[in-house]
């Protein structure tokens, strides 16, 4: 934990998974262990499971008729920190994510009145399970979408687990997390956590 700066943070990991709760969900576990791992570094907050939300389809910031997206859009401009978590489908993010993505897309045009957008100062990570090769073209997929929406990336910035190719092992089915992505995890956190700092102390110039 970085001893020197205890800035309280706030985190929302959201779990893109196809599956509503109470479905075991793999995304879901690699979110929480994320925010666990965030913990350790002073950062509280949330995971919410987009499957379990009326969020419409489209590239607006509320498209109305109990679009459920307000309101996560709220808590995402309230945190510090955005977990995305997702399963790797047909070598693609779920439909889940990409929905996410659109809805992120209108952040482009909202800014503050520095000509800044509103999620500038914000950090963004990425978790993605699969069985299947292909973590690091999803996490590729969303570093860009987060980072025209306005997020930064900090180093290693992505936390990841694939099993065989052809094979029907999940990620919660195995009795242990395997080391490799638990290191990559505590990475994650460390890095995302004291970038997120960084920034709340000292934010993006004025763009007007």
């Amino acid at each position: 934990m970085d001893t020197t700066d205890t800035t309280p943070l706030r985190a929302v990991a959201l779990v893109c998974t196809l599956s509503p709760s109470p479905k075991p969900s793999s995304s879901q576990l690699l979110a929480e262990q994320t925010m666990a791992a965030l913990a350790d570094h002073g950062v509280t907050g949330k995971t919410i499971r987009i499957s379990d939300h009326d969020v419409k389809t489209g590239i607006s910031t509320d498209l109305g008729n109990g679009d459920a997206w307000p309101e996560i859009r709220d808590t995402i401009l309230g945190c510090d920190i955005l977990i995305l978590s997702t399963p790797i489908w047909l070598g693609h993010p779920s439909s889940v994510a990409q929905k996410v993505m659109e809805r992120l897309n209108a952040e482009i045009s909202e800014t503050d009145d520095e000509g800044r957008m509103l999620t500038y100062g914000k950090v963004a990570a990425v978790c993605v399970v699969g069985n299947e090769d292909g973590a690091h073209k999803v996490s590729a997929d969303l570093y860009q979408g987060l980072n025209d929406a306005g997020f930064s990336l900090a180093p290693n910035a992505v936390t990841y687990w694939v099993g065989e190719a052809m094979q029907k092992t999940d990620y919660q089915d195995l009795d242990e997390t395997p080391e490799k992505t638990a290191t990559t995890t505590r990475t994650l956190a460390a890095n995302t956590a004291h970038l997120a700092r960084r920034l709340k102390t000292a934010p993006y110039p004025p763009l007007s």
